[in-house]
């Protein structure tokens, strides 16, 4: 066999007019392809006894690190390792009496040495990413970004150390014809270097988080982060959309990230009844007997008016306009049994800031807003809490002889009284209407 393939290249040699060294070229040829032969059997043997260890152990452990490695294929590079080795050792032996050829072969066996390295590199930083996305307290963290960053490292380390082997250099005067050029790459790399450090801000001051719920209104996002890369955030907004968000406009832009109100103990309530200015007024004495009977505020009203009538009488309050003196007003009874039905209810936290505050006035009413934090959190569990409480107040008012403003309506009830001249302003034919 091996005289039948001498004999082969031999004349192959003839035919191309390489007779006189025909000898060393088919030796060399032999021993190159014997030893690629060698390598590449212990490369295959290798790969199948650390994949059988790898998945036995795999199996044995009580720890999910060694599953990602084997996924990841960690194992498979290894087994490169020791036949790249045997080829670095004993190739340039075949060639010998070539020292061109020699000193190629080792080169390619040198830029193959740094492509593993990277490729097994590359592996391990997946392979640890995957492990800890796992973890309770680090599977929120920008694990992404960490790794990205890292690899770009290692291939910038990698494309150095490939560039000193092809063109025998040093680094060093790499980075040198670097700064020359350093504009120019800065120019080309513009995007990849703010996100490289918009990432690395972002991590490092904990900004953003996988799962928290950000709103960018630049960029029409509204929902929970899915994703860090060092160049793009991933955002999955409320209506299944996805919005893809540079990294460094996290840096360069404003954005809320509603992670506090999450880690809170409460999400706020703020809003407001606009009361009627023309439905406020002092209460009489039959008014605050009435009112006596929602429990809520009958101790209230029967300790505060107490206290009115006795500071009246001390004061020789003239009490035959109800303007004179102390009184109390339907508006601010009715602030006060808000305030006691919000301390009442069992969706609201009172651990935390309660109140019920009256704003300027405005041509749209008297805002009357509610401030307060509802235990459950959860979006529709929130707006069902919300809604079931102005649902509640609203239907309170007349109780209080209170009413919402609302601007009249063209066809309906507030505009017949209008032209019936029943407010005293015009009648049907469009002259005033009886005082």
């Amino acid at each position: 066999m091996n005289n039948g393939l001498r004999r082969l290249l031999y004349d192959y040699l003839i035919q191309s007019g390489l007779e006189a060294n025909s000898a060393a070229y088919i030796n060399a040829l032999i021993l190159f392809l014997g030893i690629i032969l060698v390598a590449v059997i212990m490369d295959y043997i290798l790969w199948k006894i650390l994949r059988f260890l790898s998945v036995r152990f795999a199996r044995r452990s009580r720890t999910n690190f060694d599953n990602y490695l084997v996924f990841n294929k960690v194992p498979r590079y290894v087994a490169h390792i020791i036949p790249l080795l045997l080829l670095y050792q004993y190739l340039p032996l075949a060639f010998l009496d070539f020292e061109n050829a020699e000193g190629i072969i080792l080169k390619a066996i040198e830029v193959l040495a740094v492509i593993l390295v990277l490729l097994l590199v590359r592996s391990m930083l997946r392979s640890i990413k995957d492990y800890l996305k796992t973890l309770p307290h680090l599977k929120d963290k920008p694990l992404d970004s960490y790794s990205q960053v890292f690899m770009i490292i290692a291939w910038i380390g990698g494309t150095l150390t490939l560039f000193a082997v092809l063109t025998d250099t040093t680094i060093w005067k790499f980075f040198t014809a670097l700064g020359a050029a350093s504009a120019v790459i800065l120019l080309i790399f513009k995007d990849t270097i703010l996100g490289l450090v918009a990432s690395i801000q972002v991590s490092i001051n904990d900004m953003v988080r996988i799962g928290d719920w950000i709103t960018i209104d630049k960029f029409g996002a509204d929902g929970n982060v899915t994703e860090i890369s060092l160049a793009t955030v991933k955002v999955q907004n409320f209506d299944n959309t996805i919005t893809t968000i540079p990294t460094y406009s996290l840096i360069s832009d404003s954005f809320k990230n509603w992670r506090g109100m999450q880690a809170s103990g409460g999400r706020r309530i703020k809003r407001a009844l606009h009361i009627k200015q023309k439905s406020i007024k002092f209460l009489t004495a039959g008014n605050i007997e009435t009112l006596k009977g929602i429990q809520l505020i009958s101790k209230y009203l029967e300790i505060r008016n107490n206290n009115i009538d006795t500071y009246n009488k001390e004061h020789h309050i003239d009490k035959q306009l109800p303007i004179n003196g102390r009184n109390l007003t339907n508006i601010g009874v009715f602030r006060k049994y808000i305030e006691s039905y919000l301390k009442n209810h069992s969706a609201i936290n009172q651990t935390m800031t309660l109140m019920t505050r009256q704003l300027a006035p405005t041509s749209q009413g008297i805002p009357l807003e509610i401030y307060a934090f509802s235990s459950d959190k959860r979006w529709e569990n929130y707006e069902y809490i919300m809604a079931d409480i102005f649902d509640h107040l609203l239907a309170a008012l007349p109780y209080f002889e209170l009413e919402v403003f609302e601007l009249p309506t063209t066809l309906g009830h507030d505009l017949d009284k209008i032209t019936s001249g029943k407010e005293g302003l015009l009648s049907e034919d469009g002259m005033p209407g009886p005082e």
